[in-house]
């Protein structure tokens, strides 16, 4: 076709760009909704491989640095793993052992509670009759037998979930053990897999990328721990029982971003309020909140932003839409993701690559520094 009649065939130039955009954005959006569903699809597959990468990205350092000490690699690699497996096989001990010790005195508390609440709704300003407190409680059972199917075939799925968590958890060890073990062979198959003029700048992107992940993680757990502290430090003034079983599980729900500590702190509240009365609760809300206030002021933008390289509303909206997406995998893998990608899209635009470095790249040559190892 003629210049001119590219001129004179009636579209509008901005129509023209608009089109031009909008074919190529349906076709990002359903590349997108592909990628999405595959992942979706073998989650049993892509959670534990993501959990491992975030295992590995702290243990990786910690092997390097007993191989720089001449530890047999071997030797370090089994350090690291099971030192792991033990640590956290001592939380779960520890939490289960306290909530053992003090399950009888919490049942106790709690039917204790449940009956002060009963008398008060019956006194001033709610003056509910026992009829009326008992009708309410056989509606929520009705609405409870109701959805009955819904529970026994979610009692019936439970066998599945155990085996699949199993297998999660074992494909994770053994992942981890792999990369620890030859994540720079992993990561140059990897690489050359790409065609050969891209294979430097993956690889230098690759390697921001696993930086800023080894940096999330260090900062992910500073922050768990101060968050585990300052509630669990609290609990225990407040002479709450299970106070060490709390500091646990904040610290563990510290992981997810946002939402993890406030839901576990929201658990040491119910403890309080069935313990100890309203007051104590109100106080004990208020530390959690102060603990809250600190990470989102403080700890968030000053050390988590400086360390994965994102804004926090970004950080926001990344854990709800991982939320929303995937659930808790989606809020837990998202901050890391994103400021994954953020990093290495980064470094790819700068063309950083295109400088020679005194480095090979690892699809070509073994590398002393590599993003898996």
């Amino acid at each position: 076709m003629s210049e001119a009649g590219v001129k004179d065939d009636g579209v509008p130039p901005g129509l023209r760009i608009a089109g031009a955009w909008s074919w190529r954005l349906v076709a990002i959006a359903g590349a997108l909704g592909v990628f999405f569903y595959l992942v979706s699809y073998l989650r049993l597959l892509v959670i534990p491989l993501l959990v491992a990468t975030l295992l590995s990205a702290l243990l990786v350092p910690l092997k390097n640095w007993l191989v720089r000490h001449r530890w047999p690699k071997w030797l370090a690699v089994t350090v690291a793993e099971l030192g792991t497996l033990i640590i956290v096989a001592a939380l779960i001990y520890l939490v289960v052992a306290q909530v053992r010790a003090g399950f009888g005195d919490l049942r106790d508390q709690t039917v204790t509670s449940v009956h002060d609440l009963r008398v008060w709704l019956t006194g001033p300003p709610f003056n509910l009759s026992d009829s009326e407190i008992s009708g309410y409680i056989n509606q929520a059972l009705s609405l409870l037998q109701t959805d009955s199917s819904v529970l026994l075939s979610g009692a019936v799925s439970v066998g599945s979930t155990v085996t699949e968590l199993f297998a999660g958890v074992l494909l994770t060890l053994f992942s981890t053990l792999f990369i620890l073990i030859d994540g720079e062979r992993i990561w140059a198959w990897i690489v050359r897999i790409f065609p050969k003029r891209s294979r430097q700048a993956l690889d230098g992107a690759g390697h921001a990328g696993w930086l800023t992940l080894q940096n999330f993680i260090k900062v992910q757990i500073l922050v768990a721990s101060i968050d585990a502290i300052g509630i669990g430090a609290g609990a225990a003034i407040l002479q709450l029982p299970l106070a060490i079983p709390i500091a646990v599980l904040v610290f563990l729900g510290s992981f997810i971003p946002v939402i993890g500590a406030v839901a576990t702190g929201a658990l040491a509240v119910f403890i309080a309020l069935i313990y100890n009365g309203w007051v104590v609760a109100l106080i004990m809300l208020g530390i959690v909140l102060l603990v809250q206030q600190i990470e989102g002021h403080v700890l968030q933008p000053l050390v988590m932003g400086t360390a994965v390289k994102v804004h926090p509303l970004a950080v926001v909206l990344a854990v709800a839409g991982g939320s929303v997406v995937a659930g808790i995998p989606g809020a837990l893998f998202a901050v890391p993701v994103v400021a994954v990608l953020n990093v290495m899209v980064g470094y790819i635009a700068r063309g950083e690559w295109r400088t020679p470095s005194p480095i090979p790249a690892t699809a070509t040559a073994k590398a002393k520094d590599t993003p898996l190892e």
